[in-house]
């Protein structure tokens, strides 16, 4: 079988900002993680049943992949900035930039590692329409445009030095982009505590010239990959180099960096993460067990294959060959009759109500053996019908957050791993 490739993973997030913060100094602390379908997103449309919002997702899912084939992390070491679809994720990040602070609400995304957002001066004609008042550097006495000759410029795969300070350059796999100047600024994080974590000197790009298929309740994208540029490594000495989360389907949960970051204690697994990209975050599967039979993953004939962990895909997308044989496995051994999915994107389906029938499945990655539940593989559809989540794709591979849902998941840039803790996440 083909080596498995990679995508990135989005993750959409919700931090409160809180007055009067501290600066962040080595240690803990957690935020919290909204889901866009959650009635606190703005996104959440109260009209739509939860099978439509599913759908939806499935959607988001199907599509993932198609925003990065032009630069794949495994298979180019000069991959884009960011290779995401601005208003495609699963959740929502609001954080504060300047002094005094503007709050602004972006995709969070570990697939990509540059913070910006939308920049005065942009007139309509340069920038697309945004609900919330773009940020004014003018208005800031903490910020700072960057030289061409700093290493941050230096960092960018995308950028222009026709004068003095460093302009940067990203675009998405559906055409749209953003240009404009990267500076630094105190970046502020509302914590699940009430206190209120400033960084200061955060790299970011200050957008006057963005356009595509951005939505007017975001304001800019959240780099959490593992470049240098990203919030995440930019933290790094803060928090240690430790970010964990527990995934909630249409609910809020919370992320934590540094020591509440740290994944320990009965049930933990790791595995290493797979240094072929600096951004994305990628792992090695072995095999995947159905019942008492274990089906090898191999790239070409070396045992396991890459995968990219990705928080902001609902789905689990896997090389359409495998999955056909994971999938004709698991039917075999399911004691019920397969039906169509009414929609007719999903591949396995049955027409019961219990998870009862449905077969253990484990997930065996690098060193790690993760046992699924039935419902991180098994989801309802409608009423009488439930689908598995996994799907083949002739494209790039995710390990979605279906298959996430009620781990507690821990990275750990320093040690360069990633570990799994079965948990009751609705009780993080």
């Amino acid at each position: 079988m083909a080596t498995f490739l990679s995508c990135a993973f989005i993750l959409f997030f919700l931090f409160f900002y809180v007055v009067s913060p501290i600066e962040a100094q080595t240690g803990g602390f957690s935020v919290e993680l909204i889901h866009r379908d959650s009635p606190k997103s703005p996104f959440y449309n109260s009209s739509e049943t939860p099978y439509q919002r599913l759908r939806n997702a499935f959607t988001r899912s199907t599509n993932r992949p198609n925003h990065f084939n032009q630069n794949s992390p495994i298979s180019s070491s000069k991959a884009s900035q960011a290779d995401i679809i601005p208003n495609i994720g699963d959740y929502l990040i609001r954080i504060s930039i300047g002094t005094p602070a503007t709050e602004i609400l972006a995709v969070a995304d570990t697939g990509s590692d540059l913070i910006w957002t939308q920049c005065e001066p942009c007139p309509p004609s340069q920038c697309y329409m945004q609900d919330s008042p773009l940020f004014d550097p003018k208005k800031s006495s903490t910020y700072k445009p960057l030289p061409c000759s700093s290493s941050q410029c230096a960092s960018l795969d995308q950028k222009s030095c026709s004068g003095v300070n460093c302009q940067y350059s990203v675009s998405y796999g559906d055409r749209s982009f953003s240009n404009g100047n990267l500076a630094t600024e105190t970046v502020t994080l509302g914590s699940t505590t009430g206190q209120a974590v400033a960084l200061p000197g955060i790299t970011f790009g200050c957008g006057t010239n963005n356009g595509g298929l951005f939505n007017s309740k975001t304001t800019g994208i959240v780099g959490l990959g593992g470049g240098d540029i990203s919030l995440i490594s930019q933290m790094r000495t803060t928090i240690a180099g430790k970010f964990s989360y527990c995934l909630v389907q249409a609910s809020s949960t919370k992320i934590n960096f540094g020591t509440n970051g740290i994944v320990s204690g009965p049930g933990v697994v790791s595995t290493p993460l797979i240094v072929k990209s600096k951004t994305f975050y990628v792992l090695t599967i072995d095999a995947i067990s159905v019942g008492n039979q274990r089906l090898e993953v191999m790239s070409g004939s070396t045992p396991g294959g890459d995968i990219v962990i990705d928080s902001g895909t609902t789905l689990t997308l896997l090389p359409q060959g495998y999955n056909s044989k994971l999938l004709s496995v698991m039917s075999s051994m399911i004691e019920a009759q397969p039906v169509a999915d009414p929609k007719g994107s999903l591949e396995l389906c049955y027409s019961f109500n219990s998870l009862s029938q449905v077969p253990e499945v484990t997930i065996h990655f690098r060193g790690a053996d993760v046992k699924l539940s039935p419902s991180n593989f098994f989801v309802k559809v409608s009423e009488d019908i439930v689908c598995s989540v996994f799907k083949g794709t002739n494209s790039l591979p995710l390990y979605g957050n279906i298959m996430q849902t009620n781990f507690l998941v821990g990275y750990d840039i320093e040690q360069q791993t990633v570990s799994f803790r079965p948990t009751d996440c609705t009780k993080q």
